[in-house]
């Protein structure tokens, strides 16, 4: 928006100003006041253009209703007056229009405004829409003595700089945070430093002013002459010149000591280190440049981050001059020095600002901001063309963004460049009049604030410009006062609850108080960039004044965007907000509703609704964009139009807010009737069910609100009683945490809401019924600052106490509410309630560690808050773990399993259980104490009169640990059998929960007996721990089975744990893998368990469970000769492993017995391991010198006899007798022929034999008879021929 026109000639059709507000408007408070101001500074000529003066009507009514795409969401709103003081102090000094100098500005990390008027400083809040309460008066020093130079009483005169002592996050939304306030004399240099202005003990500032002669010096440029400077910079104007810039730290929060940095026009730079024992002034002597400074500069001080980071160059800072960027950094022991400089104005154009350039007669680099996280610098630029065509010169105004590159500096000691151009340059204005030096040097630049990316420009005049580039377009927006409602001091961006997030513009005006400028107005109310001054000035090529008729607010009508240009805008807004953009059809749907409605209130009757309706589309639409979930909104959320108090605290005891709340239940229950009435309910239940659901629990939090007011009222009753009359009730003794909690809730809400600035705290808390979800977001992110670490632990379990009372108040009335009206919900498969999502169950469980904390503070709180806490924390379980797991049943529901959320889930419930359950044995023990006094009760009656409520918050929620304990602790059986058969659940429920327990404490026959009573849930368990399944088997006689368990248990491979070990607990780490041992009782059991099953065949299988044995006595004897860790000794190897570890192993017992672990398996076996098994014969031809053998023979003639006893020790002939042989070691499942024959029977057969592989032996040229005969003799041993012994050598 830009400057409005030149004053008209008067018109007696114009109303007033000072008309009286309609009846049903709610007017801002002291409204006398202001009349009598009105009167006083009244002119007739007043333009009709430019924001609306603060005493039009409320433009927070517009949200009373849901926001719609109209013009009010362009209009800025109007957020707070002045202070009562500040008015007071106005009205003393204004004896005329524009004869009183004033001063103010706006403070970002603290939301602190300041004005100075007159003799005095005014701070205040303007977050808080009753400032009156927090604002402080402070005396300007000297200010009453004539000597004084008038330089010290010049409102002007004076830089103001807010400390904040406490920068961690949230410290603007506490009113309590000590904040400190310097202020530098321009002309003198003078300084006065107030360590804590909130302070109850009204201390003096401490000053640093100078002598009378001083001042005189200073302020008269004339005394001093042209120097050079004492940083290096030689000036081009004689004396000293006046500060333009103040930045302040905090050094030491503790003792109040800060560092003040300010720099002049005329290359100064000083240091003032500020405490309450004194100011110490430094001027900073800095070799800057080596080359003269233009004069004006250096302008601009800014720190690289803001205060709240806590990083370790947070104390760096950026100065600016006409070419350069300076980096400073404070040192530890206060002293400065430059760390980088990065030339903006020069040759290279990529860094910077290219200058030299046609048409290019001078550069000004106006202001330089940072953004909140210290990588993006934005320097304001004006630069001053000439236009060859008409040989006129016009000022382009542009923002140069730069992000950081780097720090590093190169070996030879030229600096490398530590900055970059994050985009090119942004031209704002490409041609604007020509402006005074003066004029320009005076503009300053602001950002971070909404929409992301806009900056705001500050002219010297009073006006502010916010510029925001996107869509490869700028837009200007101008907030322009007129001329008779003051200039715009300074602006701010309120500080987002959310981080990374944006805040609202805010204004500061000379009369007018405090405005914003919603997002909306920006995005959707900027126009083009015009030839046109940032200024009130107008342009030097200005339209014709029909041609310029501006709209309200300021908005040229030839400027505007147009309608496609408006329309993709606001789309690309309202995508950005998660606002829906509403069509027409949405808007006809959504009156018709309202009318319909309306008739309904009336006549109660709504025949032919359903079909209205529907034929205008108000079913297309699921969830909150529907227009009855809005309609609902809309009742729930009317702000009320008689809420017009900024009383303050006294809005607690107003009874209108039950009253109005009341109201809007009474309405929002017509609302439900007329859906059922019209038949609209059932069509909603059947296809819009997720609208349905927003609509009843839009009446669960009303409920819910409702009832927190109560709690409110009976708080403020409580409290009334105690300090005395509710009407004398200060601010400290209301504050409670539940207040303070609304006090959180609702700034937040009139944050992200600016419509909702001028409106309290409080007011808005319980007129936005439908974010009650808020509640717990706060408690989250603001329990530290509500309950405070310093606060007694009294006082702590009292506020703790009261913020979970009211948790469960507002929990318990929604789902009263909700019990009460089942039969309106629609099916709620798969849609999570608002009382079960994780804003909520976070809220509530930041409040239940809390609590628990406590709890756990042991001495340092009695027995009596410590029951307290006790109770309200067993409360604040239930519907906390209520809430938890509608949460993820719901997710279970929508096939979305969230491991994450259910292991979060039982994380929280046991932890709270467990804590719980200690502080209840704590009491318990107390009350055994005083058994004495009361004979008639048992410890056994008291324990479980101590863990009653807390056993039945178990079952619902499967508190299985808790619930063992208990009855562990008791000893008593029979609460425990009543709780197996109670906790019925999925895979066992309970009764898993206890067998795994006796389980794991090895008590086995305990848990065999239990279960006799629990058979199908014991089976469940014995399927997963087979190592006592065999037992229950035994006991139902199943002797089969039993056998089957056994054996497979006995040759159970690694991967197959004995037990379940996914419901192993940490803490077991004792190996599960059975021994030898075990395996070979496992096997033999099993044997006794076939042969007791009489009605069994068990000879075959009896066989297999012998081959079985061997094989394991085998794998034993292996096993000694590896070297292995006892881990792996007991592992169960497969016999093609046993079989590869007999042919590594050489010798001929080895290679014999590998020929038996064949024997001892199946031919299916035999079959797959064919390869294998022809290596074993290779590897038996191996174990003897045939050609040796071969030789004998022949030199001793052997005879038959002979030869068959002396090959009958050899590995061929064992190997053949042990697989060929009629007495053959296993015959059970088939024979090694039909595998692999000894000899082939038929030439022509294709199929290998043992003496087709002797064959391809070494010795058989020679030796292949003896071969042969060894293993044929071997098939058909002849008897009483004795073989040597071939024990195990392993042995």
């Amino acid at each position: 928006m830009f400057s409005p026109l030149t004053k008209r000639p008067k018109q007696s059709s114009r109303t007033p100003l000072h008309r009286a507000a309609p009846p049903d408007s709610p007017v801002t408070p002291a409204s006398h006041n202001r009349e009598s101001a009105n009167r006083d500074s009244f002119i007739s000529d007043r333009p009709a253009t430019g924001t609306p003066a603060p005493w039009a009507p409320r433009l927070s009514v517009l949200a009373r209703v849901s926001p719609v795409n109209d013009a009010n969401q362009l209009k800025p709103v109007f957020v707070g007056e002045f202070p009562q003081l500040v008015r007071d102090e106005q009205m003393r000094n204004n004896t005329h229009p524009g004869d009183v100098c004033v001063s103010g500005g706006m403070d970002k990390e603290t939301c602190l405004s300041w004005f100075i008027s007159g003799t005095k400083l005014f701070v205040w809040s303007h977050l808080t829409a009753s400032p009156s309460r927090k604002c402080v008066a402070l005396e300007l020093p000297l200010a009453n003595r004539e000597s004084v130079s008038s330089d010290l009483q010049d409102a002007k005169s004076w830089l103001v700089s807010v400390v904040s002592w406490d920068t961690s996050p949230g410290a603007a939304a506490r009113s309590r945070s000590p904040i400190g306030i310097v202020m530098v004399n321009r002309r003198t240099r003078g300084v006065v430093f107030w360590s804590d202005i909130f302070s109850s003990q009204e201390a003096s500032p401490v000053t640093s002013l100078g002598s009378f002669d001083e001042i005189g010096m200073y302020s008269s440029p004339k005394v001093r002459k042209s120097s050079r400077l004492s940083n290096g910079i030689r000036s081009n104007r004689s004396g000293y010149s006046d500060l333009n810039a103040l930045i302040t730290t905090s050094v030491d929060a503790t003792e109040r000591v800060c560092i003040a940095v300010a720099c002049s026009s005329s290359g100064e730079l000083w240091q003032f280190t500020c405490s309450p024992a004194g100011i110490k002034s430094n001027q900073i002597h800095l070799d800057v440049s080596s080359s003269s400074v233009s004069e004006g500069y250096p302008r601009s001080l800014v720190w690289r981050f803001s205060q709240g980071l806590a990083r370790e160059s947070c104390c760096q800072f950026f100065m600016l001059t006409d070419c350069d960027i300076h980096c400073f950094a404070i040192e530890p022991d206060l002293t400065v020095s430059e760390v980088w400089r990065h030339e903006i104005v020069g040759a290279d154009g990529d860094s910077g600002i290219k200058k030299d350039i046609a048409s290019q007669k001078q550069i000004w680099p106006l202001d330089l901001q940072v953004d909140d996280q210290g990588k993006v610098i934005t320097i304001l630029v004006a630069t001053i063309c000439m236009d060859r065509a008409n040989s006129s010169s016009y000022t382009q105004y542009s923002l140069l963004t730069l992000q950081q590159k780097s720090e590093t500096r190169l070996a030879d000691g030229k600096e490398e460049r530590v900055l970059e151009k994050q985009a090119p340059i942004q031209v704002i204005i490409p041609k604007a009049r020509v402006e005074d030096k003066d004029f320009l040097l005076s503009m300053k630049l602001r950002v971070g604030g909404r929409p992301q990316g806009s900056a705001m420009i500050l002219s010297g005049d009073g006006t502010a410009t916010v510029c925001y580039y996107h869509g490869n377009s700028t837009r200007l927006y101008k907030f322009d006062l007129p001329y008779d409602a003051g200039k715009v001091l300074d602006a701010s961006v309120l500080s987002s609850t959310d981080e990374h997030e944006c805040g609202a513009w805010t204004v500061l005006t000379e009369k007018a108080g405090v405005w914003a400028i919603p997002e909306n107005a920006v995005v959707l109310g900027g126009v083009k960039p015009p030839e046109r001054s940032l200024s009130r000035k107008e342009s030097s090529n200005e339209r014709s004044r029909d041609e310029t008729r501006s709209t309200p607010y300021g908005i040229d009508r030839t400027a505007r965007l147009d309608d496609s240009d408006l329309q993709n805008s606001e789309d690309k807004v309202n995508a950005k907000m998660g606002v829906f953009r509403q069509t027409a059809r949405d808007e006809e749907s959504e009156a018709l509703l309202g009318q319909l409605f309306e008739d309904f209130l009336i006549s109660g009757r709504a025949d032919g609704s359903l079909g209205k309706l529907t034929q205008s589309g108000a079913f297309d639409r699921d969830g909150e964009t529907n227009v009855f979930a809005r309609k609902s909104k809309s009742i729930v959320d009317t702000l009320a139009k008689h809420w017009t108090t900024t009383r303050g605290a006294e809005i607690v005891a107003m009874t209108v807010v039950s009253t109005q709340l009341m109201e809007k239940q009474q309405k929002h229950e017509k609302f439900l009737h007329f859906l059922a009435v019209s038949k609209c309910h059932e069509e909603l239940c059947s296809k819009q069910r997720h609208s349905l659901q927003i609509i009843l629990e839009n009446g669960e939090k009303l409920a819910a609100m409702i009832q927190l007011r109560e709690l409110q009222n009976l708080i403020n009753q409580s409290r009334s009683g105690r300090f005395g009359s509710p009407h004398t009730v200060s601010e400290d003794q209301v504050s409670c945490a539940l207040w303070d909690l609304i006090q959180f809730v609702g700034e937040k809400a009139r944050r992200n809401t600016v419509l909702l600035m001028d409106r309290d705290n409080a007011e808005v808390f319980y007129s936005k019924v439908s974010e009650i979800e808020e509640v717990f977001y706060c408690l989250t992110r603001q329990l530290e600052y509500i309950i405070r670490a310093e606060q007694p632990l009294g006082i702590q379990v009292q506020r703790a106490c009261e913020l979970s009372n009211a948790c469960v108040t507002i929990l318990r009335a929604a789902l009263d509410y909700k019990n009460e009206h089942q039969m309106w919900y629609p099916p709620l498969e798969g849609l999570i309630p608002w009382h079960s999502q994780s804003v909520v169950c976070n809220g509530l469980w930041c409040i239940a560690s809390f609590m628990r904390h406590l709890l756990t503070e042991g001495s340092r709180i009695d027995i009596s808050a410590k029951s307290e806490i006790y109770m309200h924390l067993e409360v604040l379980t239930e519907v906390l773990l209520e809430a938890c797991a509608g949460s993820a049943a719901a997710k279970l529901e929508r096939e979305e399993e969230d491991k994450a959320l259910l292991d979060e889930y039982w994380t929280r419930r046991d932890t709270i259980f467990d804590c719980l359950y200690e502080q209840a044995k704590e009491f318990m023990e107390a009350d055994f104490q005083n058994v004495n006094e009361r004979a008639e009760m048992t410890d056994e009656d008291i324990f479980k009169n101590r863990c009653s409520d807390l056993l039945s918050i178990a079952k619902r929620h499967a508190g299985y640990k808790i619930m063992w304990r208990i009855c562990y602790d008791l000893n008593d059986t029979g609460l425990l059998r009543n709780l197996m058969h109670e906790g019925v659940g999925p895979q066992g429920g309970f009764s898993y929960f206890v067998f795994q327990q006796l389980y794991d404490m090895k008590q086995f026959s305990k848990l065999l007996r239990l279960g006799e009573e629990f058979q199908d849930e014991l089976l469940i368990f014995l399927k997963r721990h087979s190592d006592l399944l065999w037992l229950h088997q035994v006991f139902l006689h199943q002797f089969s089975s039993a056998s089957e368990t056994l054996h497979s248990l006995a040759l159970a491979q690694d991967e197959e744990s004995m037990t379940a070990t996914n419901e192993r607990t940490v803490s077991e780490s004792e190996d599960v893998q059975p021994t030898f041992a075990d395996r070979k009782r496992f096997l033999n059991l099993s044997k006794i368990a076939y042969v007791a099953d009489k009605g069994a065949d068990s000879k075959s299988i009896v066989k297999r469970i012998e081959a079985d044995l061997k094989l394991l006595k085998l794998q034993e004897e292996l096993t000694k000769a590896l070297p292995s860790d006892e881990q792996t000794r007991n592992r169960l190897f497969r016999p093609e492993e046993l079989i590869e570890i007999c042919l590594s192993i050489q010798g001929r017992w080895t290679a014999i017995k590998a020929f038996e672990v064949f024997a001892w398996t199946s031919c299916s076996f035999r079959e797959k391991h064919r390869s294998l098994l022809e290596e074993c014969w290779r590897n038996a031809a191996d174990q003897e010198d045939w050609d040796r053998l071969h030789q004998a023979s022949a030199n001793e003639g052997w005879s038959d006899k002979e030869t068959l006893q002396n090959l009958k020790n050899t590995a061929l002939f064992q190997a053949s007798k042990r697989c060929y042989g009629p007495n053959r070691v296993n015959a059970f499942d088939g024979d090694f022929a039909q595998v692999l024959p000894l000899r082939r029977e038929n030439p022509e057969d294709k199929t290998s034999s043992v003496e087709d592989l002797l064959m391809s032996h070494k010795d058989f040229a020679e030796a292949g008879k003896l071969m042969l005969t060894a293993i044929m003799l071997g098939c058909v041993e002849e008897e009483g021929i004795e073989a040597e012994d071939l024990s195990s050598p392993m042995a």
